[in-house]
């Protein structure tokens, strides 16, 4: 931030850095603000969703829809009970599996997206990627239908991940989501340098929008006003007492330890942290499930990275009451198959059957939705797709499916493209 307030460096420069640092973010609305919460002719089941993404495919018979009766589909993974009566997953999530009785399971998701980028974008978007558009993704609508809670924070966090970030497609860029690449440093280049008084440091601002007033007024585009709120709200984001909601270090260290010392125990952490001052949606992902080779030994150490990190995570939400309006997320792109390859131990992709989970606000509790047969390999009973639980997420979440919203160019879509509400999981 020191060198973007530097005299010899352009606005652009500033306005840029301040951009990329704070995308998304606005002015702050009180506590009782926080509580009205209501869509018109519906009030919301859910207010907030953290949606943990396993990128890569997650093995769905490891972990969520185990076939303890057959033991050539499972190798070296059991089944264990849960808090649901009647209700299983693989041994690799024990703590989990005691909190079952706030979570539903889907076993009976398909697609026909069998490879990566093409399968992530349908689970994000409800669409299959085209070169002429882009989709806006699940966040992205909460964003724009749903409002901010807390116009100081963004309405959308994405947590982890690479540089290709899916995001407002063509919405405006604003409802796109805010991505932090590690959750324990927080949001960078929020500060102004320690040189800079506070009387100066106004002067300047002033300066900039006097600069900028006249391209405005001949330039009133959506791009450029876009661009324009950015650098607004990134100011208002500096100067409030907000920027502590990214700050894990305002937690205890046994807090810390209890979601696991890593990327994504700390992104679940982060994520009740930023769902607790109003964010609406925060995506935390964690990667390595592609699981070709050594699929056992990765269960190991994926298994407990995923049960340590959303286990704390539900019963911080239990605890504290706020898994009544938070709805929890588990999902990836595919599954994999039923049989382990010989040789190199694997499972590869398969998007014929494979499972989810969802937890808290909305969702009725140890239940489970559809199928899968005696092998995993193809949906018995009450198949569903990846836009059916996106629907359904967005269902509980109050906005309406039918509603039909136009893209620039003057074509049709919806929030969950044609996707059906799974009413079975659903209070």
């Amino acid at each position: 931030m020191e060198n973007l307030l530097k005299d010899e460096l352009s606005r652009r420069g500033f306005i840029t850095g301040m951009a990329k640092s704070c995308l998304g973010v606005s002015a702050i609305l009180g506590a009782e603000d926080l509580l009205a919460y209501e869509i018109p002719g519906k009030t919301a089941s859910a207010r907030h969703v953290i949606f943990l993404y396993m990128s890569g495919g997650m093995t769905h018979i490891d972990t969520f829809d185990p076939k303890p009766e057959n033991k050539d589909v499972m190798g070296e993974t059991t089944a264990i009970n849960t808090s649901a009566d009647g209700i299983q997953l693989g041994n690799w999530l024990p703590n989990t599996a005691k909190q079952m009785h706030n979570a539903a399971l889907i076993r009976s998701l398909t697609s026909n997206q069998g490879a990566h980028q093409q399968a992530n974008y349908l689970l994000h978007t409800s669409y299959q990627r085209r070169g002429t558009i882009k989709h806006p993704t699940l966040g992205s609508w909460v964003s724009r239908l749903s409002g901010k809670l807390n116009r100081t924070l963004p309405a959308h966090v994405r947590i982890n991940g690479g540089s290709d970030v899916l995001g407002a497609g063509f919405l405006e860029s604003k409802h796109g989501p805010l991505p932090l690449g590690n959750p324990s440093s927080g949001i960078q280049n929020v500060k102004a340098a320690g040189y800079l008084e506070q009387s100066l440091y106004t002067q300047r601002l002033h300066t900039a929008q006097e600069f900028n007033k006249m391209f405005l007024n001949e330039y009133s585009q959506k791009q450029v006003r876009a661009y324009t709120d950015l650098y607004n709200d990134a100011v208002k984001l500096m100067s409030s007492k907000d920027l502590e909601a990214f700050d894990l270090t305002k937690e205890t260290e046994a807090t810390r330890e209890l979601y696991g010392e890593n990327n994504f125990g700390q992104g679940c952490l982060l994520a009740r942290r930023l769902v607790e001052t109003g964010v609406r949606f925060v995506e935390v992902q964690l990667g390595g499930w592609d699981m070709h080779n050594g699929v056992f030994d990765g269960m190991a150490t994926r298994g407990a990275t995923l049960d340590q990190g959303l286990s704390a995570l539900l019963s911080d939400l239990e605890r504290t009451g706020k898994i009544d309006d938070t709805m929890v997320v588990v999902a990836s792109e595919f599954g994999r198959t039923p049989e382990v390859k010989a040789g190199r131990i694997g499972r590869d992709h398969h998007p014929t059957a494979f499972s989810a989970m969802l937890a808290g606000g909305g969702i009725k509790g140890g239940t489970v939705y559809g199928k899968s047969d005696e092998r995993a390999h193809y949906v018995e009973e009450e198949g569903s797709s990846v836009e059916d639980l996106n629907a359904t997420i967005a269902h509980a979440l109050g906005l309406k499916l039918e509603e039909i919203h136009y893209s620039p160019s003057g074509r049709p879509f919806k929030v969950a493209h044609d996707g059906k509400v799974l009413n079975k999981i659903l209070v």
